[in-house]
């Protein structure tokens, strides 16, 4: 008598060394859980109101909060403090030379003086940025009027002619930021083929190069920000680094939600507040309170000092970028070492 042939369920072959598993294919007689349609309908609900909310309302009624300009003559620079509150800040200065040199520093947003006939004479920065110029130019504009007053102006750190409504710096720190966190999406993908530190020298080097491409074009090829090559390549690789290895972080440490927060992060919040599109000093108190903070808004200031300023006040913003990187890059390595250390355990 032959014995009953057993059947078995096939058992697939091991994949290769290096292959990626096959994804399990889903049981479509089962319901899909609620999670499935939900998550990522309200990701998308949420950075759809978030980029609106921050790019459109931002603009809605942009009003100047204190913002700084020199006063030639402290009689005058009290008439200007007590007539316009808390618009500016206002800087007395001794003479005007003082004046001017605060503005060519980047210290102050205007300078403002007395000239012959009482007529009033306004410096402004154009490199500053046109919403700057515009609302100092208002602001003096109406003190003159109340006042009886004429004004003159004249811009003394102009825009250069292949940037002329000041967004170069803007789109440039936009277009670093955006680079660097695609670097890092790809970067997440790459983890079951890349030992962590092969990740972080391909996170560093290519964020290097797009610092270096993106300098190379913005100023010697398209002529649009005039800062010194070598300072703005590192300044756009420490911003790319920065992007990547804080959208790394975010992915490794939320899993899924992870790239979500990193776009709204620094490409919404960050670069709508960045002050290049509308001048820091216009925006409200708490946009204003983070503008500097985030990897985009100090990259906008340190490109406009670079460019215009020499340099003036490079330092804060280059110790936010580098601080955006290396604590990012310090925490993934945390990470991957309290894993291994849990494995052995």
């Amino acid at each position: 008598m032959k014995s009953p042939i057993t059947s078995f369920p096939a058992v697939p072959a091991p994949a290769e060394v290096g292959e990626a598993p096959t994804p399990p294919v889903p049981d479509t007689r089962r319901r899909p859980p609620v999670r499935a349609w939900l998550q990522p309908a309200v990701i998308a609900l949420v950075l759809a109101a978030a980029f609106i909310g921050c790019y459109i309302g931002l603009q809605r009624d942009p009003q100047p909060h204190h913002v700084p300009i020199a006063v030639t003559g402290q009689e005058l620079a009290d008439r200007m403090s007590g007539a316009l509150g808390d618009s500016v800040d206002v800087h007395p200065a001794a003479d005007a030379t003082a004046a001017r040199r605060a503005l060519e520093r980047h210290e102050v947003s205007a300078a403002l003086g007395e000239g012959p006939g009482g007529r009033l004479h306004l410096e402004v920065a154009g490199a500053a940025g046109p919403s700057t110029t515009s609302a100092v130019k208002s602001l003096v504009g109406a003190y003159a009027e109340g006042a009886g007053r004429q004004v003159t102006t004249q811009d003394v750190v102009p825009l250069t002619h292949y940037d002329s409504r000041g967004l170069a710096g803007f789109y440039l720190a936009f277009g670093v930021t955006l680079a660097g966190f695609v670097l890092a999406q790809n970067a997440l993908g790459l983890a079951g083929l890349l030992h962590l530190r092969h990740r972080f020298w391909l996170l560093s080097a290519v964020s290097a190069a797009i610092g270096t491409v993106a300098a190379i074009l913005a100023g010697p090829v398209l002529s649009a920000v005039p800062a010194p090559i070598v300072p703005l390549a590192f300044t756009l690789t420490l911003l790319a680094a920065a992007a990547a290895f804080a959208t790394k972080l975010l992915g490794t440490y939320l899993g899924p939600v992870g790239v979500p927060a990193a776009t709204l992060l620094l490409l919404t919040v960050g670069n709508s507040t960045s002050g290049a599109a509308i001048s820091a000093d216009l925006l409200p108190p708490a946009a204003h309170a983070v503008s500097a903070l985030l990897p985009p808004g100090a990259a906008v200031r340190a490109i406009t000092d670079l460019s215009y300023f020499h340099g003036a006040h490079v330092t804060g913003p280059l110790v936010t970028l580098a601080a955006w990187a290396v604590t990012a890059a310090l925490l993934l390595g945390l990470r991957s070492r309290l894993h291994q250390t849990a494995a052995a355990s």
